[in-house]
């Protein structure tokens, strides 16, 4: 009897493990910042990316909760982070820890507007928050600065030895230290009982719900979840480029890090971040080429890839067969 629940135990254990490609491709990006030096900015700029689009991949990919709206928690986070540096203290780690604070405290305000309705309910509930967000900033323009944004922000030097520098080489450490917490953290959690009870409960909510799991509670604690990482990938951004304006609010960047999901896939920690990578690459690319119609052939490739779909697109030799087996 025993050596059958072993063998299950281990089954169970298996996905937890990490395998050789994830340290390979852990150790090609924490590289990146030395073999491109002269785009530190941009590494920092996607690592903040990435962090954002795990965010929304713990409530959309793994509880299944939708949202277009999730720019409110990254918003809230980057003006917490930059006001507390502006009027409190410029510590960037503490700076950083408020910005999670921030957002985690809103997810946890608007959990219960989240956790019960449909989908539709949830897009149009999510959105509201975001553009209440948006115009309360505006309103309050003598402590936001309004639509000239908020300037004036500086950061103090990281552990209190190194500056952030014009360059981004400092700031594309830091967003790459904090994505990669994140990431374990998330990781850990996703492979957890509560994650694996958030899966079930995002292909059957009912059949869980059933069983005794208290599904609301579930869905608040990953939303929570999101909005504190969501807040983070914020305050990173403010510190990173000491700047904030009622961009960080915008419909935009809702919708841009829904796309990188759809790029690398939901429910898949990795899906965010090659989404995220694959999204911030592309638009630096083409927008070098075409600055006027990047949207466009950003769109078609979008096109492409829900036609072709990913899997066979990423494995053409299956083609032939008709399917990605």
């Amino acid at each position: 009897m025993m050596a059958p629940l072993q063998g299950i135990a281990a089954r169970l254990r298996a996905p937890s493990r990490w395998r050789a490609w994830e340290a390979v491709l852990w150790v090609a990006i924490w590289i990146t910042p030395f073999a491109f030096a002269s785009h530190a900015a941009l590494i920092s700029e996607i690592a903040i990316f990435a962090l954002f689009a795990l965010s929304l991949d713990m409530i959309l990919g793994y509880a299944g909760i939708v949202s277009l709206g999730h720019a409110a928690f990254f918003g809230a986070g980057a003006y917490a982070a930059a006001l507390f540096a502006k009027w409190v203290m410029p510590d960037p780690l503490v700076g950083l820890a408020v910005g999670i604070a921030v957002g985690a405290l809103l997810g946890v305000l608007t959990s219960p507007l989240i956790v019960r309705g449909t989908d539709l309910t949830r897009l149009m509930i999510t959105m509201g928050v975001a553009g209440v967000l948006l115009e309360l900033a505006n309103k309050f323009d003598n402590i936001t600065g309004g639509i000239d944004g908020l300037e004036g922000v500086v950061i103090g030097p990281l552990l209190g030895r190194f500056d952030f520098d014009l360059a981004g080489r400092v700031a594309s450490f830091y967003s790459l230290a904090v994505l990669f917490v994140a990431f374990l953290l998330l990781r850990r959690v996703v492979h957890s009982p509560l994650g694996v009870s958030l899966q079930a409960l995002r292909d059957n909510r009912l059949r869980v719900s059933a069983i005794g799991m208290s599904v609301n509670g579930r869905l608040a604690a990953v939303y929570t979840l999101g909005a504190a990482l969501a807040g983070a990938a914020g305050a990173l951004l403010a510190q990173t480029t000491g700047f904030v304006s009622l961009d960080v609010f915008e419909f935009h960047r809702s919708a841009d890090v829904m796309l990188a999901l759809v790029i690398g896939g939901a429910g898949w920690l990795w899906g965010g971040l090659v989404g995220a990578i694959g999204f911030k690459v592309l638009h630096d690319l083409i927008s070098n080429v075409t600055p006027e119609y990047w949207t466009f052939w950003i769109g078609l490739i979008l096109v492409v890839l829900m036609l072709v779909g990913r899997e066979r697109l990423f494995r053409p030799w299956t083609w032939w067969r008709g399917g990605a087996k």
